[in-house]
């Protein structure tokens, strides 16, 4: 999803965990191969000079902190940098899949997630409740309400959406948030 919304000038390359670097923006429609799959399974296109190999190859480069960045989604993110997004205790789940190496190896991370679960709770907490994929790694995060970046003080408020108050995010965070003077909505061109 993310590489749908990068700007011509900006180069940036992106790898996909199943073994693709290079991936591009999805396809249109009409315009998928069912073979170019990210690690969500959905259908990508790649960018010139792209490149496939296996799945080993590609934790290789993941754990050997080739990434410099990872965005990925989760359930909860705890105020200290937390986050838990692979198992919901009494669910089958399939597996951890690649978050741990992902949040374990990468310097910067940032989580995109809805602000609140499917009951109208956040997901923004003072602690975890759910199983911990990292401890402490998260960095920023951006739901459809509000941009977050994690200080040793907790939350911060840096941009609302569009049309979205401080109080509205405020009442749909578990945790304090630290407000510093007015929030600027973000810039969604």
């Amino acid at each position: 999803l993310v590489a749908n919304y990068v700007r011509e000038d900006i180069s940036v390359e992106f790898q996909s965990e199943n073994g693709v670097l290079g991936m591009g923006p999805f396809p249109f429609e009409g315009e998928e191969d069912a073979d170019v799959i990210n690690a969500g399974k959905q259908t990508i296109t790649t960018l010139p000079g792209a490149s496939f190999f296996d799945s080993a190859f590609s934790f290789g480069m993941i754990r050997s902190q080739k990434v410099d960045l990872t965005i990925l989604g989760a359930m909860e993110v705890a105020e200290n940098g937390d986050i838990a997004n692979w198992k919901i205790p009494g669910k089958m789940v399939k597996g951890m899949g690649g978050a741990m190496d992902l949040v374990a190896s990468a310097e910067n991370i940032i989580v995109a997630m809805m602000h609140v679960n499917k009951a109208g709770e956040s997901k923004i907490l003072k602690r975890c409740t759910l199983p911990l994929t990292g401890v402490g790694c998260v960095k920023k995060i951006v739901t459809e309400l509000a941009v977050l970046e994690i200080t040793p003080k907790g939350f911060k408020l840096l941009e609302r959406a569009p049309g979205v108050s401080v109080e509205h995010i405020i009442a749909s965070t578990e945790a304090d948030l630290i407000i510093e003077g007015d929030i600027p909505e973000m810039n969604l061109n």
